[in-house]
C-alpha cells in the first residue's frame, strides 16, 4: 500500500501537527524516517535529503541560524524528501515569527512543512514507531494483493501448477517474480512487464540487496522497483526477486507476498529446476566432457563463444560482482560461474558486442578482465585463455586443479597466472614426480653453481632465479625484487655467463634453463 503524508497526517501522533506551508506537496509518498539535528547544511543534507523521506527536526544543531534552516528547507526539499516536521515545546505567536523564514523557503518549493507541539508523551521514537508501522503494514494488511494472491496461488482446481498459478497471479496484481539459485542464476522467471532485463535487475541489485535482512530490500532500477529476499527450499538457499510493476505495495506487503510465495511452493511440493550454468560449470571443473556437451544447448553456450575458464581465490564476492557487471553491462563478455566463501570458479564468454573481435582482441579482453579483477594483494586468479570449445574448457580447469597449489611456489611475486606459467609448472611437476635421468638433465644444467663456495654461490644462483622467473629477464626489475643497484645485477649476470659457459637470454638456453630454476624452487618448497 502506498503511504503518503496526507496518510501519516492521519495518525494518533500527528493529532496536534499543523501543516503551514507545502499543501500541494501531501501526496508525495513516504518510505522512511529519518532525525535531523546536524549543526551544518552538508552533514543535514548529507544524513537527511532521501528521497521519500520524512524528516524530523528541532534545528537543535542550528538553532537561531535561520539563514541556515531556511537553505537546509530549500536543499532537503530539492532532494526529493517527502515533508519536514518540526517539533515544538509550544504554539505561539512568538514562537511563529521564528520559523517564518523557514515556512517561505517550503512554500516556494512545495515542500511539506508541518509544525509538531509536541504533548509529554510525544517524541521521536513515537513519531517513528508509528510512521513506520503504517509504511510498513498499512491500515488493512488483508488487502487485495494477499488475497487475490492466495486465490490464485491455492486454486488447484484450475492450476495445473505452481508455475502457472503464480502467473495467474502475477498478472492479476501487476508484480513480476524471478527465483534464482544460490549462484544467482534464474530458474523460475515470471515476467509481466519488460521495462528492465531480469540479468540487468540480478546484476545492478543483489550487492545492496544481499546486506539486508528481514523486511524485503528494496533496488530502483531505472524507475523499476526491485525487491529481493533469501528463502529456503526443502533445504537448499534460494534467492527471491519481487518487483512492483506500478510502485503499488510497502515492504511489508511485498515480505507478506514472499513468505505466501514461499508457502505454495510447500503446497503445490514444487521442486526448482536444478541450475544448468552452476551444473555446467561443475562438469568442466571435474572434466565430465560429456556432461558438458549436453547442458550447453540448455544454457545457451556456443562453443565459438567460451574465451577462457578461471580459479579465483581471496577475492570478495561484492568486488568480483562489480567488476563483472560492467563488464556484461558493455556487452563486452558473460561469465557463468559458482561461489564459495572467497573462492570462485568460472567460464567467461563474449558477449553481444564482442562478436566483432578478432581471436586476438577476445584473449586481450580477458587479460584486461583479469588485471582488474586481481585487486588486492591477496587475490590470485588463476585462467587459461583462448579456448573456443568445450574441450578446451575442461582441459584448461584440468590445468588449473593440477598447478595452482604449487605454482605460488614458482612464481611467489604473481597474482594473475596465465596457461603459459600452468603449462611450465604442469611440466616440472610431472618432471619432479618422474625423477631419474630427465630430472638429473635439467637440474645439471645448474651444475656449475657447484663450483662456486658459500654466499656468493647462492647470491649467483638467487640472482639468476629472480632474472629468469621474476623479472621477466628485465635487468632493472631484478634490481628492485632484490634491493640492490643495477650495476650489481648487470655485474653478477656477467659472471653468471662465464660460471655457465653461454649466453644465458640464448633463444636456445632459455627454455631448459627456465624449467631447471622452476625445478629448483618447486624442489625446495616440498622440502
Amino acid at each position: 500500500m502506498k503511504v503518503t503524508v496526507k496518510d501519516c497526517l492521519q495518525l494518533d501522533v500527528f493529532k496536534q501537527g499543523v501543516v503551514v506551508a507545502g499543501e500541494g506537496g501531501l501526496d508525495r509518498r513516504v518510505r522512511t524516517v529519518s532525525v535531523m539535528d546536524d549543526a551544518s547544511l552538508e552533514t543535514a543534507v548529507r544524513h537527511c535529503g532521501k528521497k521519500d523521506e520524512l524528516v524530523l527536526t528541532t534545528f537543535a544543531g542550528m538553532r537561531g541560524q535561520f539563514a541556515v534552516q531556511q537553505e537546509v528547507v530549500r536543499q532537503l526539499a530539492r532532494s526529493g524528501v517527502a515533508a519536514l516536521v518540526i517539533f515544538r515545546s509550544e504554539s505561539s505567536a512568538a514562537e511563529n515569527q521564528r520559523y517564518q523564514d523557514v515556512m517561505q523557503a517550503a512554500g516556494e518549493e512545495d515542500l511539506p512543512l508541518i509544525i509538531l507541539v509536541a504533548a509529554e508523551d510525544c517524541s521521536y521514537s513515537l513519531v517513528i514507531t508509528e510512521v513506520m508501522e503504517k509504511v510498513l503494514y498499512g491500515s488493512n494488511f488483508n488487502n487485495s494483493l494477499i488475497n487475490n494472491t492466495i486465490f490464485h496461488l491455492l486454486n488447484f482446481e484450475k492450476h495445473s501448477s505452481f508455475q502457472q498459478a503464480l502467473r495467474e497471479a502475477a498478472i492479476n496484481n501487476d508484480f513480476q517474480v524471478v527465483l534464482m539459485s544460490e549462484e544467482f542464476n534464474p530458474i523460475l522467471t515470471v515476467e509481466t512487464r519488460h521495462k528492465t532485463t531480469v540479468e540487468s535487475a540480478i546484476r545492478r541489485g543483489k550487492d545492496v540487496a544481499l546486506s539486508f535482512n528481514g523486511v524485503y530490500s528494496l533496488v530502483d532500477i531505472d524507475g523499476v522497483l526491485v525487491y529481493w529476499g533469501a528463502i529456503e527450499i526443502k533445504g537448499e538457499k534460494y534467492y527471491l526477486l519481487i518487483v512492483d510493476n506500478e510502485d503499488n505495495y510497502s515492504s511489508g506487503e511485498i515480505t507478506k507476498l514472499a513468505e505466501i510465495i514461499e508457502l505454495a511452493m510447500g503446497m503445490w511440493k514444487f521442486t526448482p529446476e536444478r541450475d544448468a550454468r552452476a551444473e555446467l560449470v561443475n562438469a568442466l571443473i571435474r572434466d565430465n566432457k560429456s556432461l558438458a556437451y549436453s547442458l550447453r544447448d540448455e544454457v545457451g553456450v556456443r562453443a565459438e563463444d567460451i574465451l577462457s575458464v578461471f580459479y579465483a581465490r581471496g577475492i570478495e564476492a561484492a568486488a568480483e560482482d562489480r567488476i563483472i557487471n560492467e563488464f556484461e553491462e558493455k556487452g563486452l563478455l558473460r561469465v557463468l560461474r559458482i561461489n564459495e566463501d572467497e573462492e570462485s570458479y568460472g567460464v567467461v564468454l563474449a558477449g553481444e558486442a564482442a562478436a566483432k573481435y578478432e581471436e586476438h582482441e577476445g584473449k586481450s579482453l580477458c587479460m584486461r578482465f583479469f588485471d582488474e579483477l586481481k585487486g588486492s594483494k591477496t587475490i590470485r586468479i588463476f585462467h587459461v585463455s583462448g579456448l573456443y570449445s568445450i574441450e578446451g574448457a575442461g582441459d584448461g580447469f584440468r590445468l588449473i586443479n593440477e598447478t595452482w597449489s604449487q605454482v605460488g611456489a614458482i612464481f611467489p611475486y604473481k597474482r594473475v597466472f596465465t596457461k603459459y606459467d600452468l603449462a611450465l609448472v604442469s611440466n616440472c611437476i610431472s618432471i619432479q614426480a618422474q625423477g631419474g635421468y630427465m630430472k638429473k638433465n635439467f637440474i645439471d644444467l645448474l651444475a656449475g653453481f657447484r663450483a662456486e663456495t658459500d654466499n656468493k654461490s647462492r647470491q649467483m644462483l638467487e640472482t639468476l632465479e629472480t632474472f629468469v622467473l621474476d623479472a621477466g629477464m628485465n635487468s632493472g626489475k631484478t634490481a628492485e625484487f632484490m634491493g640492490i643497484h643495477t650495476n650489481t645485477v648487470q655485474y653478477r649476470l656477467k659472471k653468471i655467463n662465464e660460471i655457465l659457459g653461454v649466453e644465458i637470454t640464448g633463444n636456445r638456453v632459455i627454455p631448459g634453463l627456465t624449467i631447471a630454476l622452476a625445478l629448483r624452487r618447486l624442489e625446495k618448497s616440498y622440502n
